[in-house]
């Protein structure tokens, strides 16, 4: 048997991640969450991670992977990170990790199943983001088929809940959510540079500064 409103939550230090977090403790999950340390750029993230974890009295374990294969920015310092696709380019952008949320979601339903917890939460969504492929619907809902054929709880019909509270939203909208939850969005980190102030050129920081700007709101990072 499953243990009823108790959750995973991947959390990346992100404002999406945290808003999630703070959204799956408002419907009463007890949530433990997943911090992944996979050989990113810097470890300001990782920190981040840790203090939005404990500003809800979530217990928290940082998983180290390894992956020697690079073939992103964020894991290769000798690619240079992109500025904004809002700047004219196109396509995917090099800032995307192969598989990273196939992977991501493949450790938290092993986490979930051995701790019979109800569900998943991970804060990914389909609007202002770089088009990474494995953020669309599509691609949840194609997990879900995995998770359902592919775990014992599963087969058994007892499967875990993925579940994307964020998905169809905006970062306006997110922003929003988060301010109602009384998010700490001061403790988040989005830019993918570790420096001590937001870059303002990236994908991500592009990003978050429109989405302030369009909840009408003040982003705490950049007082």
């Amino acid at each position: 048997m499953r243990n009823k409103k108790e959750a995973v939550v991947l959390l990346s230090g992100g404002l999406d991640s945290a808003t999630t977090l703070y959204l799956a403790r408002k419907q009463g999950y007890k949530c433990f969450c997943l911090i992944f340390d996979y050989g990113q750029r810097h470890r300001k993230e990782i920190s981040s991670a840790k203090k939005i974890a404990q500003s809800t009295g979530s217990k928290y374990q940082v998983v180290k992977v390894s992956l020697p294969w690079k073939g992103s920015s964020l894991l290769d310092k000798n690619i240079n990170i992109p500025a904004s696709a809002s700047d004219g380019a196109s396509g995917i952008p090099t800032t995307y990790v192969p598989a990273r949320n196939i992977i991501f979601l493949s450790f938290a339903l092993s986490c979930a199943e051995a701790m019979k917890a109800e569900a998943i939460f991970i804060g990914a969504h389909a609007q202002d983001y770089s088009g990474y492929p494995d953020c669309r619907p599509e691609f949840y809902q194609a997990f879900r088929k995995v998770d359902a054929c592919g775990t014992k709880s599963g087969v058994e019909k007892n499967g875990v809940k993925i579940m994307t509270p964020l998905i169809n939203k905006g970062k306006a909208g997110i922003i929003r959510l988060g301010n109602k939850l009384g998010v700490p969005f001061g403790e988040t980190w989005s830019c993918y540079q570790g420096g001590k102030r937001p870059c303002g050129t990236c994908d991500s920081c592009h990003y978050r500064e429109k989405g302030f700007r369009e909840a009408k709101s003040f982003d705490p990072l950049l007082k």
